[in-house]
């Protein structure tokens, strides 16, 4: 897959892919971390024959731009390059694809473009922002598996991501180890990207220029006083929800209530899959895709 540099209004660069006529629906996949475009690469050599298929690489990752202050990362501008790169590329109407922190943005530019440049939205294992906070305070096991998002945001591991870049802390915080449905050399990639400083420190600028609060493990669990969810309206564009089932760090739960977030829901579970459904599953998920894009195509 092939990449061009696209400069946006606000002057980040983002190297992208662009692939399928360009007279076809637009289909825009935002990758989650710590990774690339290539999360989706089996649903875009899938999809690319009926739909223009755009997929960035975030601000932050591989080649694009990497502001090195944590205020480049704050959602407004994640949901800005978004937007941006639409304009760019002369598009006017999309579907939002997303997966991880992709997802999370993805949740927002829909909530945002609903109705006016979002026509559809699919999420892969990312929590909606209403749920996923509440969660934090109020559950268990969803607290636990967020720890390592503490770990990121902790300025004390900054000398071994100098000396190491990503892996070491990925390994510390979260026992990082490669699904066995990962290739070795999608896996030798992304060894080679996170040993980079600046990259690793871009990437984990996104959790650190987060509003999302994480309690440590020992706080009271129950949502604090005077405790108001994060602004965000219920969609009303037609959804797509796929979820790993054996996700360790967004557990199910985080499925629990979003019927009343979203009017238009499907909700397709992945068993025996973990945290990277969009090439752990191809299958299953290109199935989900077709099913849910042909019964919303216009």
């Amino acid at each position: 897959m092939e990449q061009k540099r696209v400069t946006l209004a606000s002057g980040i660069e983002l190297d992208v892919v662009d692939v399928g006529s360009h007279d076809a629906p637009v289909l825009l996949f935002l990758h989650g971390f710590p990774e690339s475009h290539r999360t989706w690469r089996h649903q875009i050599a899938h999809l690319s024959a009926r739909y223009r298929c755009i997929a960035p690489d975030q601000r932050g990752y591989r080649g694009s731009s990497k502001p090195q202050d944590v205020a480049g990362y704050t959602v407004d501008k994640l949901v800005g390059d978004v937007f941006q790169l639409a304009d760019a590329l002369g598009v006017t109407r999309f579907t939002v694809l997303g997966h991880d922190w992709g997802g999370a943005i993805a949740w927002i530019v829909a909530a945002l473009g609903q109705g006016t440049r979002v026509d559809r939205a699919v999420l892969a294992n990312a929590p909606h922002p209403v749920i996923f906070q509440r969660l934090l305070h109020t559950d268990p096991m969803q607290r636990a598996a967020s720890q390592y998002i503490r770990a990121f945001r902790d300025p004390a591991h900054d000398d071994m991501i100098r000396k190491g870049g990503l892996g070491p802390l990925l390994h510390k915080a979260i026992k990082w180890n490669a699904s066995p449905a990962l290739e070795p050399e999608e896996r030798a990639a992304l060894l080679a990207e996170w040993a980079d400083p600046d990259t690793a420190f871009a990437m984990l600028n996104w959790y650190r220029a987060s509003s999302i609060v994480v309690p440590p493990l020992d706080a009271p669990f129950g949502l604090p006083e005077g405790y108001t969810p994060p602004p965000l309206p219920p969609l009303g564009i037609p959804t797509l929800v796929i979820w790993g089932m054996d996700d360790l760090a967004l557990p199910p739960a985080n499925m629990d209530g979003l019927e009343a977030q979203v009017r238009d829901l499907t909700i397709q579970r992945v068993p025996d899959c973990g945290h990277f459904v969009p090439w752990e599953a191809p299958a299953a998920v290109n199935a989900a895709l077709d099913a849910f894009l042909d019964r919303t195509d216009a």
